[in-house]
């Protein structure tokens, strides 16, 4: 006799997915604002250090950091406004497939036109 896996309402669609992107992306804007709260404070405790460390901030992997940081906050935010319209109406239910392809296509757009400018600034020195 086979048993069944235990009913789950996500089962590898995309709300599951989606609901993974979400959690990640809300959990590395928040160790951003940590740190950035955290270096900012430095600045009333020695100007010095501040400067130094905000010095660090201007390298290449810095550079690359900062795009993961401005992916992430656009990623959850059209996510978040993916899940406000699935939470309040049923049209949004229905079409979960289509909002989330459409939060990935605006993603994609919008780090297409800041990458190029970004990275310019980044590894150009611009």
């Amino acid at each position: 006799m086979r048993v069944s896996p235990a009913p789950t309402l996500y089962r590898g669609h995309e709300g599951m997915w989606m609901w993974l992107v979400h959690r990640s992306t809300g959990v590395a804007i928040f160790f951003f604002l940590l740190i950035h709260v955290t270096d900012t404070a430095l600045v009333r405790v020695s100007p010095e250090a501040y400067n130094e460390v905000i010095g660090t901030y201007k390298t290449p992997i810095y550079g690359l950091v900062e795009a993961g940081l401005v992916a992430a906050i656009i990623l959850h935010a059209f996510n978040g406004l993916r899940i406000i319209a699935v939470d309040n109406s049923t049209w949004a239910l229905r079409h979960q497939k289509k909002l989330a392809w459409a939060v990935w296509i605006i993603f994609v757009v919008l780090m297409a036109g800041f990458l190029p400018v970004h990275l310019g600034h980044v590894f150009g020195g611009e």
